[in-house]
C-alpha cells in the first residue's frame, strides 16, 4: 500500500513543504511516483520518515539525520543511547537555571528586592543581575524596559515564585504538546504560544504581537535564548518560534 504526500503529512503530522524539503535533499525520496509524477510513498518510507523524526526531535540536524541512516555500519540505537547520557546530565543542571534566565533575558534588568537567602531560594546560584549592564545597553531607551525594570522593581519573593511556577507549568505542557507530534502551527501549539506571550504582559511589559514575533526570531539569532529553550526540550526553540508566528497571523 502507498500514500500521497497529503496523507503522510497527515499521519506524520508534518507539513507538506517539510516532505518536499525532505525530498529535494535526499533525506526522504519517495518510492515511487505516479505516472503524472506525484509522489507515492510506501511502508519502507513511512518507517524511515518515523526515524528522522525521531532524531529530529532529539535535535539532531538534518545532515547528521541523513549520515546516521545512510551509513550501514552506524547503530542508530547507539546514537540514542548517548544522545539520553548527554541530556541526562545537562537537564538537571540546566533546568535549575532555565527560569531565572528567562527572567533576566524578558525583563532586561531585574531590581529585586530579595535577601539573599530569598534570591537563592527562586534563583538557585544563577545571578539575575549578570545581563543588567548588557540589557541596558540594548534595550535601556525603550518603553518595555522602562515597564519592565518599574514593574519587577516591586516584586517579592511570592511574585517571583509565582513566576518560576507559571514558567514551569507552561514549558511541561508546551513539551507535552511537541511530543505528542502536535504541529507548530496547529491549535494547541498556538494557544501555548498566546500563553507565551499573555505571561510576559502580565508580568513585565506589554507585548504585543509585533514585539512577540521579534522576541520568536531573537530565540533563534541569540545561542543564550536557544540554550534556554532547547534545555527545556531539543527542538523547541524552532518549534515555539513557529507557533509564534503562527498566532500573530491568526491573532493580529
Amino acid at each position: 500500500m502507498t500514500h500521497t504526500v497529503g496523507e503522510v503529512a497527515r499521519l506524520a503530522r508534518v507539513t507538506v513543504r517539510t516532505l518536499h524539503h525532505y525530498d529535494e535533499i535526499g533525506l526522504l525520496s519517495p518510492s515511487g511516483r505516479t505516472p503524472a509524477g506525484y509522489r507515492r510513498y510506501d511502508d519502507a518510507d513511512l518507517e524511515r520518515l518515523q526515524q528522522i523524526l525521531f532524531y529530529r526531535e532529539l535535535g539532531f540536524p538534518l545532515e547528521e539525520i541523513a549520515r546516521i541512516l545512510d551509513d550501514p555500519g552506524v547503530d542508530p540505537a547507539a546514537h540514542l543511547r548517548r544522545q539520553h547520557e548527554l541530556l541526562t546530565v545537562r537537564i538537571k543542571r540546566l533546568e535549575e537555571m532555565v527560569t531565572a534566565i528567562e527572567f533576566a533575558m524578558e525583563a532586561k534588568k531585574m531590581n529585586i528586592r530579595l535577601t539573599p537567602e530569598e534570591r537563592f531560594e527562586v534563583f538557585g546560584d544563577f545571578d539575575p543581575d549578570a545581563h543588567a549592564e548588557e540589557a541596558e545597553q540594548r534595550w535601556g531607551g525603550s518603553e518595555a524596559y522602562r515597564e519592565s525594570t518599574r514593574r519587577t522593581a516591586g516584586y517579592a519573593k511570592a511574585d517571583w515564585l509565582r513566576i518560576k511556577d507559571e514558567t514551569e507549568e507552561w514549558g511541561r505542557r508546551v513539551v507535552a504538546v511537541m511530543e505528542a507530534g502536535a504541529p507548530a502551527d496547529g491549535p494547541e501549539a498556538v494557544e501555548l504560544a498566546e500563553e507565551h506571550r499573555a505571561h510576559i504582559s502580565r508580568w513585565f511589559y506589554e507585548c504585543g504581537y509585533e514585539i512577540h514575533t521579534g522576541l520568536a526570531d531573537m530565540y533563534l539569532a541569540d545561542p543564550r535564548f536557544t540554550a534556554h529553550y532547547e534545555a527545556i526540550r531539543p527542538g523547541l526553540t524552532a518549534y515555539l518560534h513557529e507557533a509564534i508566528h503562527a498566532n500573530a497571523i491568526t491573532r493580529a
